[in-house]
């Protein structure tokens, strides 16, 4: 009875796989340029308000205040390493499009600061707007099995292999990177950069979970 039920079972996770509804090449594209433009706009805001958030970008945005270079120009740097994981792990598709990604982000970032200018911003509401487009950045591109290198790579590999949640994966680390800016930033910034690693982590905490979102590449 109980092999009957396990073959009936395989053989309904077999269909199901055959029936996933396969990305399309221009889905991919589009989905790579959209959320690498709205991640863009968040580190922009995090730039603005002199806030740090998770991940690479995380590592790359203190090193721009304390270095004044670009933000686009350390955050290719500071990705280099993370490629060999994504080649050796995830395959050269998915390598390929994170250095796309990562590129475009680094890209746009440049642009944006010049598409838009703040004369204001407020802290708290850049904490949670900034956090909240950098996370819906990130499910876009996850989707669509593309990272931002770094952590992220790690994290989608861990959910994939191991059924890990990449979003609290990816928040137990940022909070260690965020506990590291305490000697960066003043105590209200660092207290809202951890208001914005939780809305940027949650977001995808409960918006990609494994075997919910059927599209493949």
């Amino acid at each position: 009875m109980t092999r009957i039920a396990s073959t009936k079972a395989d053989q309904e996770r077999s269909a199901s796989a055959a029936t996933l509804e396969r990305h399309r090449l221009y889905e991919d594209a589009l989905a790579i340029l959209t959320g690498t433009l709205v991640m863009a706009l968040g580190v922009v805001i995090y730039g603005k308000a002199m806030l740090i958030t998770g991940s690479t970008a995380g590592l790359a945005l203190p090193l721009q205040y304390a270095t004044g270079a670009g933000f686009w120009l350390v955050f290719l740097l500071v990705n280099l390493p993370f490629y060999f994981l994504a080649m050796k792990r995830l395959g050269w598709p998915f390598a390929l499009r994170t250095f796309l990604a990562v590129s475009l982000v680094s890209l746009f970032s440049r642009l944006t600061a010049g598409w838009v200018e703040f004369a204001r911003i407020d802290l708290l509401y850049a904490a949670i707007v900034g956090g909240a487009l950098m996370g819906m950045g990130l499910l876009i591109l996850f989707r669509h099995r593309t990272g931002l290198g770094g952590i992220n790579i790690l994290a989608i590999y861990l959910q994939e292999k191991y059924g890990i949640r990449a979003g609290y994966f990816q928040l137990a680390v940022d909070l260690a990177i965020l506990a590291t800016a305490s000697f960066v930033l003043p105590p209200t910034n660092l207290l809202l950069s951890v208001v914005g690693a939780v809305v940027v982590n949650m977001t995808l905490a409960i918006n990609h979970k494994p075997g919910r979102y059927a599209g493949v590449t």
